[in-house]
């Protein structure tokens, strides 16, 4: 077997194990998941992460490592500005605190598959068509630049959501969620409860994410492993980060811009390209853990002035 095809098998397997026991025996029961169950699993997730990182590193060599690592951090990142927006839908559609858990579970999973075949089609529309990376370029330079002037995430109305608006036209919906279950009868009628709406809704939102985050990865590598790898491994902590930062979303107000500017810079990365100048791959990781970290250690900053300017004036 190639280096590549052992890098596949092993995350195959490690994907396997995790998943049935994080997502699997962890997850059985409906129950509420604490601050400190949350961070453990986080740990969890992002020490699997980094681990591969280190089975990359030896089995495929420094390059691919550095990419590796590179994608999965822009991805972490932008999982986490996910989270703003599942955090609205659960608190609009009041989704009790004990079924949360399970809610979240099979939407991250349906969004991995969805993100699979997203995947798919975007590497064999960049195998047919190269250019197509420079039009990904132009639309993260774009979509940058808009992050980081509006506040999107405050205009965001699950009332409005056109998943929401689709499910509410085709399907029989019941807005009892007690049971815990995703169907119930009603008069004889399957009814579908909204604990089944926000699953949907929450694999929805994580491709509409996809449609920034999977060119950003094209940008910094399109090597096949490497993009899936990145991205699945991100995705399998959305559900631990969501109970860990669900109460604390203020307090990384400024991770949205981080997010910003590392967009614009890994678009302006894929367009000068064109021109045949290319940034190492060291130096966009640096990029990149200067603006995420950064963004976060200037959000806690700013909470700790303001806090302080409260206890003062109390």
């Amino acid at each position: 077997m190639t280096a590549t095809e052992w890098s596949y098998l092993i995350f195959g397997i490690v994907l396997l194990t995790a998943i049935i026991f994080d997502l699997g025996l962890l997850s059985r029961r409906s129950h509420t998941i604490s601050i400190r169950q949350a961070f453990y699993q986080t740990l969890f997730w992002v020490g699997l992460g980094f681990g591969f990182f280190i089975f990359v590193w030896f089995e495929d060599g420094q390059t691919m490592a550095l990419e590796y690592i590179s994608a999965y951090l822009m991805e972490w990142g932008l999982s986490i500005d996910n989270i703003f927006v599942f955090i609205l839908i659960f608190s609009y559609f009041r989704i009790p605190e004990q079924h949360a858990n399970r809610v979240l579970l099979l939407g991250i999973l349906l969004a991995i598959v969805l993100r699979v075949i997203f995947i798919t089609v975007g590497i064999a529309l960049i195998d047919r068509f190269y250019w197509i990376l420079y039009i990904f370029g132009a639309f993260l330079v774009y979509t940058g630049i808009k992050m980081f002037l509006v506040k999107t995430e405050q205009d965001f109305d699950p009332q409005q959501n056109v998943v929401y608006k689709f499910l509410k036209r085709m399907l029989p919906l019941s807005h009892d969620n007690s049971s815990g279950k995703f169907t119930q009868k009603i008069n004889g009628r399957t009814h579908y409860t909204m604990l089944f709406v926000v699953m949907i809704m929450l694999a929805a939102t994580d491709i509409v994410f996809a449609l920034d985050s999977i060119p950003a990865v094209f940008s910094i590598t399109q090597n096949r492993m490497v993009v899936y790898t990145s991205n699945i491994f991100a995705v399998l902590g959305l559900r631990s980060l969501f109970f860990l930062l669900r109460s604390a979303v203020e307090k990384f107000k400024y991770l949205k811009e981080g997010i910003a500017i590392v967009l614009v810079f890994i678009g302006l990365k894929m367009l000068i390209s064109f021109f045949g100048i290319h940034i190492d791959i060291a130096v966009s990781l640096l990029v990149i853990v200067v603006c995420l970290g950064g963004s976060i250690v200037f959000s806690i900053y700013k909470n700790n002035l303001e806090q302080k300017r409260i206890n003062r004036n109390n």
